[in-house]
């Protein structure tokens, strides 16, 4: 991968040059030392690479940090030009938005996706998946707490149409009784979700209906309202729509074992479960581009180092209480 050839000087960046026609840009920021007055960012996604507090860093896109490289966000918008320029579209608008806001910019930034030649292409490659029994969300109160549980562990706890309406029943539960001051979410068995199941993928293909589905349906629109109440504990896999929740908790715990990944820019896709909203406001715009353009898989560690969670535990019981920290 020949990154210096996808690097531009950051001078084209001022708004009165010509409009750049790439579908990636990097800028060398250890060799940028005249910041353009006024910035116009092309339509792609710009990325820096060198100093992340160099002036400019701010404005970009994204800096590159470890574990992600240049090499990885290169090889996945490519391959996916069209969906990362959605994305980072999409990014560059979040912040002066509210969570309620965002979440309908990011449903209708999704739906334009779902009828691109990116995504029709990712769906036309996939095998036929045999659809599981649907799952089920254990929900059980104690006194001022809500316990809620994914439990369909059979399928690593993947989220269906049943375990989406049941989780979205338990947080509005939790938004609207005040009497609920504490909010645990866990998985049952070895994997805390692998995020949406693929056998209901396509299921709904005209966009407007699926975006009008999402505005009554995503759990993330009860999840903004009651996330300063929210304890999340991830072990195993935390994928796509179930690290779009768990980046809503107050207070998010993982196991040694635990892994986070956003596949869906390899799917002609963005997060759709409100996770650029979700992981925007906990790791900021930059690491959450790099998370998805790059496709990276986070470890546990990693997720730590980038305050993606907050404490690597071994255990964590029904009240936490015999919870050892261990990084």
């Amino acid at each position: 991968m020949d990154i210096a050839a996808l690097t531009m000087d950051a001078a084209r960046l001022w708004a009165g040059e010509a409009a750049i026609d790439a579908p990636l840009a990097f800028i060398d920021l250890d060799r940028t030392h005249d910041v353009p007055g006024e910035l116009r960012l092309p339509a792609c996604p710009v990325i820096g690479v060198g100093a992340k507090d160099h002036p400019l860093a701010d404005h970009l896109d994204a800096v590159v940090e470890p574990p992600v490289s240049a090499e990885s966000i290169a090889r996945q918008v490519l391959d996916h030009p069209r969906t990362a320029a959605v994305f980072v579209a999409l990014m560059r608008l979040l912040p002066s938005l509210t969570a309620e806001q965002g979440l309908a910019a990011e449903s209708l930034a999704y739906a334009a996706l779902q009828g691109s030649a990116e995504h029709v292409r990712w769906r036309a490659e996939q095998p036929v998946v045999q659809a599981a029994a649907p799952g089920r969300v254990l929900v059980v109160r104690d006194g001022p707490c809500l316990h809620v549980t994914i439990e369909r562990p059979e399928a690593g706890n993947a989220i269906d149409v049943a375990v989406r309406d049941q989780l979205a029943e338990a947080f509005e539960l939790a938004a609207l009784d005040p009497s609920i001051t504490a909010v645990s979410l866990r998985g049952a068995g070895r994997t805390f979700s692998l995020g949406a199941d693929l056998a209901e993928f396509g299921t709904t293909p005209d966009p407007a209906t699926a975006h009008f589905i999402r505005a009554q349906t995503l759990p993330a629109h009860a999840l903004a309202r009651c996330a300063d109440k929210l304890d999340v504990h991830v072990k195993g896999g935390c994928v796509g729509s179930g690290l779009e929740m768990a980046a809503w908790a107050r207070h998010l715990t993982a196991s040694p074992d635990a892994w986070f990944h956003l596949p869906e820019l390899a799917m002609g896709v963005i997060p759709g479960a409100g996770g650029c909203v979700s992981l925007l406001r906990r790791i900021g715009r930059h690491r959450t581009a790099l998370l998805v353009l790059s496709g990276k898989r986070l470890s546990a560690r990693a997720a730590s180092d980038w305050w993606l969670v907050d404490a690597i535990v071994d255990e964590v019981t029904a009240d936490d209480g015999g919870a050892h920290v261990i990084g």
